[in-house]
């Protein structure tokens, strides 16, 4: 198949895993790089969805695809996955797998919350770790891990964003995970990105994740970037070496604020107290 993606395919060949591809962005990943030429397995809860992509992005590329029916909450799922994740072919690994657990903290379920979890956190952690060693090993391989802008608005009270404290704490870990794993793997020929969508044209909101939304694929009445638009910027921020990817954002050097503004606040490190703290404790003496 020739194209421009396919152009690209001899350098960037091999087999990517591709979590949560049965939906949205995870299926417009396993469209697009199988494109590119790469092979895939593709891992998601939804056997007919998976199954029904798998074929027919066999038949359009030619490329390897293999489906992985799995629900990473599942600890004997994600093992399984993990085994499958540390094989010497793959080369690419993008984390995208999540729910959302929306809801007000003091109403949700204790046991949809550790699904959130579970799946937001321990997941990708697991699956990350079963592929970074061989990675490195190998001399090539990158990771995607996708987080949300929601993992930048912790201080915003829901209305008109979801009630998340949950989904945005998993998300803010993907978003520091990340980015201290790009900087420890630096000078590796290992790339972590993280991958920070803002609302998103997919199904996401139409479930809070505890099971699959049934029936065809669509989309959400709240709109948003269309999923071919955030793996484009992703793709394109691989390429650059660009560790937050954020698809909508202009301005670049946002990042290089937040990282400013987080060496500001390192700077209270120390073995002397804030004024404002002795000040309040003074005023108890």
């Amino acid at each position: 198949m020739a194209s421009e993606e396919t152009a690209a395919s001899e350098e960037t060949a091999g087999t990517a895993v591709v979590t949560g591809a049965s939906s949205g962005i995870g299926a417009e990943y396993a469209t697009r790089l199988a494109r590119r030429g790469w092979d895939l397995v593709l891992v998601a809860r939804r056997a007919e969805r998976l199954d029904a992509l798998a074929e027919r992005l066999r038949e359009q590329t030619g490329v390897a695809v293999e489906s992985m029916v799995a629900d990473l909450a599942r600890s004997p799922d994600l093992a399984r996955v993990a085994d499958r994740v540390a094989a010497d072919d793959v080369a690419l690994l993008v984390n995208n797998a999540g729910i959302n657990g929306y809801g007000p903290f003091a109403e949700a379920g204790p046991a949809l919350l550790t699904q959130v979890i579970d799946v937001n956190v321990v997941a990708p952690t697991v699956l990350t770790r079963a592929a970074v060693p061989r990675m490195v090993a190998h001399g090539r391989g990158a990771v995607v891990n996708v987080a949300s802008l929601l993992a930048f608005a912790g201080a915003l009270p829901p209305g008109p964003l979801p009630h998340r404290a949950v989904y945005g704490g998993t998300k803010g870990y993907m978003v520091a995970f990340s980015r201290t794993l790009a900087a420890e793997l630096a000078g590796t020929p290992v790339h972590v990105q993280v991958l920070c969508p803002g609302l998103t044209a997919t199904e996401f909101h139409l479930g809070t994740g505890e099971a699959p939304v049934p029936g065809e694929a669509r989309v959400h009445d709240e709109g948003g970037m269309p999923a071919a638009d955030v793996v484009t910027a992703s793709l394109a921020a691989l390429e650059t070496g660009e560790v937050v990817c954020v698809p909508g954002m202009s301005d670049p050097e946002a990042v290089t604020w937040l990282t400013d503004a987080e060496l500001a606040l390192r700077n209270g490190s120390g073995a002397t107290l804030a004024p404002r703290y002795a000040a309040a404790e003074r005023s108890h003496d």
